[in-house]
């Protein structure tokens, strides 16, 4: 006879479905191993160039890159930053958006 028991969330945590392991990132505020599906992923992009400056090179036609910053959160230091929000028990078990 097995007893099984009643799961915190529908996913365990994770987005990898049925796929088998996946790789791990570190995270870059505390540097804790993490299973890729696992941690949240936030990208932003970089200013180069002070706003008042950009604007004006805008206006003769300048080109001004901005590069995209990928960071990669475990779930402690996304809940400390504010990315993600601790959920009711009745809601971590539903899906669809999370924030």
């Amino acid at each position: 006879m097995f007893i099984l028991m009643p799961l915190k969330r529908a996913s365990r945590g994770r987005t990898k479905g049925g796929k088998g392991s996946s790789g791990t990132v570190q995270c870059t505020n505390c540097g804790q191993t993490v299973p890729k599906d696992k941690a949240k992923k936030v990208t932003s992009r970089l200013n180069l160039v002070e706003h008042t400056l950009a604007k004006e090179l805008r206006a003769q036609g300048a080109y001004i890159a901005s590069p995209t910053v990928l960071k990669w959160y475990c779930i402690s230091c996304a809940i400390h930053f504010k990315i993600l929000k601790i959920r009711s028990e009745d809601s971590r078990r539903k899906r669809g958006k999370l924030r």
